[in-house]
């Protein structure tokens, strides 16, 4: 059995950012990853911004979660600055990593000039059926970030929803 291959699944952005959760800022990142997600066949939900505040993040993670997201996109808020908190926040969701997605967003992030997707510390696993990735938030990072998952998603996606029993 395979996907309709005009959807892949439901999206959710969080975009974690403490300017922007003020009011400070306008968002530009938002609306890339929701243009990048729909020209990958997802349907995004919204777009929410919150605080780098631990325990926001996580009520975050764990709305999309229990609201049936096939995949959530995080951004921002992954360095080592010590208000980079996301990958602490989405630790506490995950059942189980998948280290080798993070791994190669960070290393396709950096081979494509985005150091501060190098240096990132984002985490990627699943969360029930949910597949979370976070993201370094330089648009560059998004950019090269999203293009590396669009390989790597759809397999991961019917995994989860048993449509690839191999």
């Amino acid at each position: 059995m395979e996907r309709d291959a005009q959807r892949l699944g439901r999206a959710l952005v969080v975009i974690v950012d403490d300017r922007l959760a003020q009011g400070e800022l306008e968002d530009s990142t938002g609306p890339l990853v929701t243009e990048l997600l729909e020209e990958a066949n997802f349907i995004v939900d919204g777009v929410v911004v919150v605080r780098a505040d631990t325990v926001e993040i996580r009520n975050a993670l764990n709305t999309a979660v229990i609201g049936g997201v096939d995949l959530v996109i995080t951004v921002g808020a992954t360095g080592v600055s010590p208000r980079d908190v996301t990958p602490d926040a989405t630790a506490g969701v995950l059942d189980r990593p998948v280290p080798g997605i993070a791994e190669a967003l960070r290393s396709s992030g950096l081979a494509a000039g985005a150091v501060d997707a190098g240096i990132s510390r984002g985490l990627v696993g699943i969360s029930g059926s949910t597949l979370v990735v976070n993201l370094a938030g330089s648009r560059s990072a998004v950019r090269d970030g999203m293009a590396t998952l669009s390989a790597l998603v759809p397999h991961v996606i019917d995994q989860l929803s048993g449509l690839d029993e191999a």
